[in-house]
């Protein structure tokens, strides 16, 4: 069964069970300045999940595109992956675990042909907040599953959610695979440590609500959401402990043996590489498509690492000319995969291959300047400790590796082979201390990245929800007061403030600040209603509802309409949720406008 053939599997037996398909959201969040990639297939749906109705109905299912981040520096090995499909099914507010188990059961068993003896199970095993999931347990025993091959686990092993700080969560049932029956019964965690146990999907009961003071609520609207990935799916029903030897993978894999004149399992360093190269390019190849481009700062910033991280493996593959163009269009050609089904990928082919061929000419000029900087740099630290007793300090060496590999994408092996300094030791004393450095960096930016998952869209309390719609009205009265080419240009909410980007090529004065800051009052006095109304996009734009600029949106999208359908202040294409009417907002209260970049401005506002 190859990757195509599993995701239709997949969604025909939903369809068969009223589930209506609904197709991929960007990869890019509409309206969401929580998170800078959709990382799950849930993520699009979580106004749904917390009640709003969706047009399509209660049963919904998927193949959503997403990226994880997070996983970028565990890439190489045989499983992790920045791009990734994810197969889904949701029930909002209608079916629960008495129907979803038995269902999950029958698509392991009858569809992707897996053997009850294979098959293990996690549940719940309870806490202070929320009782042990005796009810998936019995469920799963009901299906047929051994009792040996039931395991109970912690929250922080089988819990979902919140998506934020506040908001629905609840227990989840996950489903894992053992590879090699044959050998033996082994101990469930030892199994997954090994590798010879894999986990292949998941069941997420939410069933509750996180106050902001901390307490697990019962929620009104139960919803089920699973996720299977349809990567390491693949590779398991094809009896592959490599998720790289699927034919999702492969196209791409011999592309990069042909160019670089090396084999994928030449040796383990070659192998990682390769990997690394192949998972890089290709979600360079889906973000560019859904809109993003190289930058300095959020996504463009992740995109322009997995290129240049792309290009410094192909570099420790003897690769030393462009061709990340050529790996691109073994992605844009796999027509068992991609092509013809994500339409972006053809609409935007040419952009694609020019950004990455651009991109990569600029980061070897860096490369170049890079060598440039490190002989001096040497030569003058050879001066300045001439009359030195010891060899170079192990944790210098390891610091100026780390900042030769973050400011100019020198691998170790490279600043070790090019550098005389590093020679005084073996690699390996060296290295350990890169390691250490660059674990450094990734504590620090964790830390600081840490604060953007905890608000916005993806927290649901009633201050965010009250700042986002206030967002809407002072996007509307910028353009009342500045003019019709003012446009939303990004957005972070938090629970203290508003920080607003928006397209517009001077200083806002003082005088026009009032008048904004004003108009918005004005419409919470006015105690306007707000509405959504769920219509085709094209219509939505027809209507003259405001929409991000060069954001790909489905075929259906809500428009949320401040004011009567006939007469609005506000009308914009979002996710929602808003309050239900303007009296519900404080005053409005500018408190900051500073430059965002060339022909971009940015306010800070508040509730008070």
């Amino acid at each position: 069964m190859n990757a195509r053939q599993l995701k239709e599997k997949f969604v025909n037996f939903f369809v068969a069970r009223d589930h209506v398909e609904i197709p991929s959201s960007s990869l890019i969040p509409e309206n969401d300045p929580t998170t800078l990639f959709i990382s799950a297939g849930m993520h699009p749906l979580v106004p749904y999940l917390l009640g709003q109705p969706h047009h399509l109905g209660k049963r919904l299912t998927s193949v959503q595109k997403c990226i994880r981040t997070g996983d970028i520096d565990d890439v190489g090995d045989k499983f992790h992956h920045t791009f990734f499909e994810m197969l889904g099914n949701w029930s909002l507010g209608d079916y629960f675990k008495q129907e979803m188990i038995p269902w999950s059961f029958e698509f392991l068993t009858q569809h992707l042909g897996y053997q009850v003896n294979q098959i293990h199970v996690t549940c719940f095993e309870g806490d202070t907040n929320a009782p042990r999931d005796t009810e998936s347990h019995d469920l799963w025993l009901k299906q047929g599953i051994p009792e040996s091959q039931i395991h109970y686990l912690p929250k922080k092993d089988n819990w979902w959610g919140p998506a934020g700080t506040t908001g629905p969560c609840g227990p989840d049932t996950e489903m894992f695979i053992d590879l090699d029956v044959a050998a033996g019964p082994i101990d469930f965690v030892a199994g997954c440590k090994s590798e010879r146990i894999v986990e292949v999907g998941n069941d997420v009961f939410m069933e509750y609500n996180l106050t902001a003071s901390g307490q697990y609520e019962p929620l009104s609207q139960k919803n089920v959401d699973t996720g299977y990935g349809a990567e390491r799916n693949t590779a398991v029903i094809n009896g592959f402990t490599d998720n790289y030897l699927t034919d999702i993978w492969q196209p791409i894999i011999k592309t990069i043996e042909q160019i670089s004149g090396k084999t994928y399992y030449q040796s383990p360093e070659i192998t990682r590489s390769i990997r690394i190269i192949a998972d890089h390019l290709k979600a360079a190849v889906f973000i560019i498509s859904d809109g993003v481009e190289p930058s300095n700062k959020e996504a463009g910033y992740v995109l322009r690492r997995l290129i240049r991280r792309a290009i410094r493996h192909g570099k420790m593959l003897g690769i030393d000319t462009n061709f990340i163009s050529q790996i691109a269009i073994s992605v844009l050609d796999n027509q068992s995969n991609y092509a013809g089904i994500y339409p972006q990928l053809d609409q935007n082919r040419d952009k694609i291959l020019s950004i990455l061929d651009f991109e990569e000419n600029k980061f070897r000029k860096t490369l170049n300047r890079g060598l440039a900087e490190l002989q001096k740099d040497e030569l003058n630290y050879s001066k300045t400790n001439s009359n030195a007793t010891i060899p170079v300090d192990k944790k210098y060496l390891g610091d100026k590796s780390f900042y030769y590999y973050e400011s100019f994408g020198f691998p170790f092996e490279m600043f070790y082979e090019e550098s005389t300094l590093a020679k005084a030791y073996p690699k390996d004393e060296v290295y350990q201390y890169f390691q250490q450095a660059q674990q450094d960096h990734i504590d620090q930016s964790r830390n600081l990245s840490a604060g953007k998952f905890k608000s916005g869209l993806a927290d649901h309390s009633d201050v965010i929800v009250k700042y986002h719609t206030a967002a809407h009205l002072m996007h509307a009265s910028l353009r009342r007061v500045l003019g019709d080419h003012v446009h939303q240009a990004g957005s972070n909410i938090t629970a203290d403030r508003i920080r607003f980007d928006f397209t517009h090529p001077d200083k806002v004065t003082p005088q026009q600040l009032q008048q904004v800051e004003a108009l918005v009052n004005d419409q919470i006095r006015a105690a306007l209603p707000v509405t959504h109304q769920t219509i085709p996009f094209a219509d939505a734009k027809n209507q003259g509802a405001l929409f991000l600029a060069g954001h790909t949106y489905p075929d259906m999208v809500t428009v949320y309409i401040v004011g009567s359908d006939a007469d609005f202040y506000s009308k914009e294409i979002c996710t929602g949720p808003h309050v239900d009417n303007t009296s519900q907002l404080s005053q409005f209260k500018i408190l900051k406008e500073e430059s965002a970049g060339s022909g971009k401005r940015r306010l800070y506002a508040t509730l008070k």
